[in-house]
């Protein structure tokens, strides 16, 4: 009688995991180590496709005096989060530095919402950028006024996407964005065995 109960326990412990394996499929696993996108979620999920994966980057950030620093090493990983519904990076610096995000595409609004959270910066509440893909690039702003009290955004664009790399900036633009300043850029380069 034991044995006949333990058998029907470990038969319906088996049967969850199963049921449990086939419902969050589009996971990270063995088999696909970043996720997969969920053939419910939005179309726009296979956005930052091209970005799944690991890169090597070289990232630069802008001094105070207007020169740029000099470029610190980096790794960027891109995976598919909540069963294939959204995306999260995380960049490794070098320098010590560490940051990442979660992207979210709300069909309602036709827009991503990517917050942002970093290291050196904790924060109780994330910032948050919005944007599209348009053009073969991925375009996110935030409002954010220039020192000098001129309205404007902090733009970040992901451009150059290709199998072997992509390029980031992050730049200040007016309103009407004829004024531009970047303060940071990211060159990234896939490894060819993944």
């Amino acid at each position: 009688m034991k044995k006949t109960i333990l058998t029907l326990c470990f038969i319906a412990m088996g049967v969850a995991l199963i049921q449990a394996q086939d419902n969050f499929k589009y996971e990270a696993s063995k088999a696909s180590p970043y996720g997969l996108p969920h053939p419910d979620a939005p179309e726009q999920i296979k956005d930052y496709a091209p970005l799944i994966g690991t890169c090597n980057c070289k990232s630069t950030s802008r001094k105070q005096d207007g020169t740029w620093n000099t470029p610190v090493d980096m790794v960027w990983k891109w995976k598919y989060i909540m069963n294939g519904k959204a995306v999260q990076d995380e960049t490794l610096k070098a320098d010590g530095s560490h940051s990442g995000s979660i992207r979210q595409f709300i069909a309602d609004s036709s827009k991503w919402y990517v917050h942002y959270y970093a290291s050196k910066t904790p924060s109780t509440t994330l910032s948050t950028w919005t944007g599209n893909k348009k053009d073969g690039k991925i375009v996110l702003y935030k409002d954010q006024t220039a020192p000098n009290g001129t309205p404007g955004y902090y733009k970040l664009s992901f451009y150059d996407i290709s199998k072997t790399g992509y390029k980031w900036i992050g730049e200040w633009v007016d309103k009407t964005e004829t004024i531009t300043f970047a303060t940071w850029k990211i060159e990234c380069t896939r490894p060819k065995k993944q």
